[in-house]
C-alpha cells in the first residue's frame, strides 16, 4: 500500500497568526498590569509606584517576552525588603532618618494612606501557586481567539 499526500502552507494565515499571538500577548501584559492596579496590592504613597512609574515593556513582543516595570528606584526595596515598613488595611508606615531641631537624628516615622490590600511581593497572586495564577493564561486565549478571529 502507498500513500502520498500534498499540502501546502498559507504564508499569509501563518503570518496573521503569529501577529495575533504577539498582539494578544502585548494586550494580556496589559490586562495584567490593569489587574494588579485594580486589586490595590501595590503600597501606595503618592501613587507614583503604581501610576507613572508601572509600565509595560513591550519592546521583546515579537519574541514572545513582555515585562511589568516599576521604574522608580525604590520599588525593589518595598517589593524585596520590606524592612521598616508596616502594610495595614487602610494605612502603611514608614521610617527615614531625620534631623530635629537641636540637631539629633531620630528615625521618622510617616503614615502613608494607601491601597487597602498593599503588600510586599505584590505580584505574587498571578505566579505560579498564586489565587490568581491562571489569570493571563485566560485572558491570552481570550484576546487570542479575538484578533485570530477564531470563534
Amino acid at each position: 500500500m502507498k500513500v502520498n499526500s500534498k499540502f501546502t502552507i498559507n504564508k499569509l494565515k501563518m503570518r496573521r497568526l503569529s501577529a495575533a499571538a504577539v498582539r494578544s500577548l502585548e494586550q494580556t501584559a496589559e490586562a495584567l498590569k490593569t489587574e494588579v492596579q485594580q486589586a490595590q496590592v501595590i503600597p501606595r504613597d503618592t501613587g507614583n509606584l503604581q501610576g507613572e512609574a508601572f509600565s509595560v515593556d513591550l519592546k521583546d513582543s515579537r519574541s514572545g517576552r513582555v515585562r511589568l516595570v516599576h521604574s522608580a528606584p525604590y520599588a525593589r526595596r518595598v517589593y524585596f525588603n520590606p524592612d521598616g515598613m508596616k502594610f495595614h488595611k487602610e494605612k502603611w508606615y514608614s521610617y527615614e532618618n531625620a534631623i530635629n531641631a537641636k540637631g539629633k537624628k531620630y528615625m521618622k516615622k510617616i503614615k502613608h494612606d494607601g491601597n487597602p490590600n498593599a503588600k510586599d511581593h505584590w505580584f505574587e497572586d498571578w505566579l505560579p501557586g498564586g489565587s490568581k495564577q491562571d489569570f493571563c493564561a485566560k485572558a491570552f486565549k481570550r484576546l487570542y481567539r479575538r484578533n485570530a478571529g477564531l470563534k
